[in-house]
């Protein structure tokens, strides 16, 4: 009986490293597709003031602002960069993903 006890006892961190892997929040990767039609035009090079997507100082200040002022500069424009930022039919949530994987480091 006490060697149960020791054996559960060795695996409960390794059972606790698990559950907390399995339970993280999995980042949505964004339709690349949009990202490559639209995104991309000017945020990898940093086109026309554009922050480069996996910038993460450049995309810091905007990050600051929230995500519903980054939402309300793609879809009104900002600068640059027109209304719904060339990608008319995006949701609201393909625009959180998009910002989301440009303003990450790689």
């Amino acid at each position: 009986m006490k060697s149960r006890f020791v054996f559960a006892r060795a695996l409960a961190p390794a059972a606790i490293v698990l559950a907390t892997i399995v339970a993280a929040p999995v980042s949505a990767e964004p339709n690349m597709e949009k990202y490559g039609k639209s995104c991309a035009i000017c945020h990898d090079m940093g086109v026309a003031g554009a922050p480069k997507a996996h910038d993460a100082a450049a995309w810091a200040p905007r990050l600051e602002k929230g995500t519903d002022a980054l939402l309300a500069s793609v879809k009104n424009g900002l600068n640059a960069m027109p209304p719904t930022g060339l990608c008319a039919d995006c949701t609201d949530d393909e625009y959180k993903e998009l910002i989301t994987y440009m303003s990450s480091p790689k």
